[in-house]
């Protein structure tokens, strides 16, 4: 066996890649595939703020600095597989509620997004966070895997059509076109991407991803090129960069929408976290995250950054997922994914040749592997798997992460209690039951 160049040696070294079980190209692989399994951020995210007035433009600049600096800080620091951007639903809740809902103005919604990074940030450093995942119970920790699987499913689905909302009486959703072509392309691109993996060919999720792109280019005419190389907006006219408030953001009536942002954040983000280490196998012999630590405090450091420059809250992101199932093990991983985000600044007409119905299947496929965590669960301790599936089943019917692990944590404390088994409870478990319970109650939740 031929020795490796020096720079892959001294990389191979730095990230810990055949420590872990890969190589430099399987994690450059499941960089660009998880890359672009979430570049549709920097579409939707200008999309929603710019609903809400801010400039489409320079949010996609910022949409790429936090996804670059996010995904950077977590693979070079925190060295493990997941990448961060513009958290969608926190995203929403600064568009549609703090904005539009509250008449709050952009700078004001800029400095509650940057307080409730530093909030968060706090809370992560003082290891409040840590303590979270330590009494998450084993059932629930299992059960998020599950409803995110289930999740992205749906989320992949309806995107591309697969899936539409029901119009009439009945359940909330039905078939949509199946003839159509993205919902073809999408059913014939999971089909392909389950056939390669299982012949453990390399790169199989990016070969389907690409092939499709391509596929509608040629075919599809709402696929178009549309240039090649543009400008970012840094400081010029419209620009978001350094123009946060906040003092205005510590006004009485806007603080309660920054502890709601937290609140979200910390189980949401939290929760996915520790959902992407678990299908990447990056838990040590206690079940907790490898360097779960510096992951916990990357994405939290990110959303004082998204404020800064202009964007909406930060998390790691689901479609993490897609690149640990493409093989990737380290923070190598994440750092091609801040990479190309830092590239995405200048070629930002590229991001339309990658259609829906293209990443779609990479999504659909990871949610199906997700759904492996139900071998997890002991049934043979009925009360904490049951509640770890009714987290699951919860959050895919809500649509919210939190929803389902706050119903999980509320079954598994009452589920004791009646059955005669309180004393499997803990202190922690108990309090983050009724700290979710009271922050629904209260009207807070997101």
């Amino acid at each position: 066996m031929e020795p490796q160049p020096t720079g892959l040696t001294s990389l191979d070294s730095y990230f810990e890649i055949t420590q872990r079980g890969s190589t430099v190209k399987k994690e450059v692989l499941a960089g660009v595939t998880t890359f672009l399994a979430m570049v549709y951020s920097v579409i939707v995210v200008p999309s929603m703020l710019g609903a809400a007035g801010f400039d489409p433009g320079a949010v996609f600049t910022a949409t790429c600095m936090i996804a670059a600096f996010g995904s950077l800080l977590m693979g070079i620091w925190a060295k493990l597989p997941m990448a961060i951007g513009c958290a969608i639903s926190l995203t929403a809740f600064t568009a549609f509620s703090l904005v539009l809902g509250q008449g709050i103005s952009i700078p004001v919604a800029l400095g509650a997004v940057f307080l409730m990074g530093v909030v968060f940030t706090a809370i992560t450093v003082t290891g409040v966070r840590q303590w979270i995942l330590t009494n998450l119970p084993y059932g629930i920790a299992h059960g998020t895997g599950i409803g995110i699987g289930l999740f992205l499913l749906l989320i992949a689905a309806n995107g591309v059509g697969l899936v539409v909302k029901n119009e009439y009486a009945g359940l909330p959703v039905h078939l949509g076109e199946f003839t159509s072509l993205p919902v073809i392309m999408s059913v014939i691109g999971l089909a392909a991407i389950i056939g390669l993996e299982r012949r453990r060919v390399p790169g199989g999720i990016l070969l389907v991803i690409v092939a499709i792109s391509i596929f509608g280019l040629i075919f599809d005419p709402n696929v178009t090129y549309q240039g090649f190389f543009a400008m970012p907006n840094f400081g010029g006219e419209g620009s978001l960069i350094g123009t946060m408030d906040v003092m205005g953001a510590l006004n009485p009536i806007v603080i309660p929408s920054v502890l709601a942002l937290v609140m979200t954040a910390i189980f949401d983000a939290t929760g996915t976290i520790r959902a992407v280490a678990g299908q990447a196998n990056l838990l040590d012999k206690d079940g907790q995250i490898i360097n779960g630590g510096k992951a916990l405090t990357s994405d939290s450091v990110s959303s004082i950054f998204a404020g800064l420059v202009g964007g909406a809250p930060a998390a790691v992101y689901i479609e993490s997922a897609a690149g640990t199932a493409a093989g990737g093990k380290t923070g190598l991983t994440a750092t091609v994914v801040g990479g190309m985000f830092l590239l995405m600044l200048f070629l930002a007409p590229i991001s339309y040749l990658v259609p829906a119905y293209a990443t779609a299947p990479a999504l659909m496929y990871v949610g199906l592997l997700m759904l492996s965590n139900v071998r997890k669960l002991d049934m043979e301790d009925s009360v904490d798997a049951l509640s770890g599936l009714m987290c699951a089943v919860f959050i895919v019917l809500t649509g919210n992460i939190v929803t389902g692990i706050m119903l999980g944590f509320s079954a598994l404390v009452i589920g004791r209690v009646v059955s005669g088994e309180w004393k499997k409870l803990n202190f922690g478990t108990v309090l983050i039951a009724i700290a979710l319970v009271a922050f629904y109650a209260g009207g807070w939740a997101i």
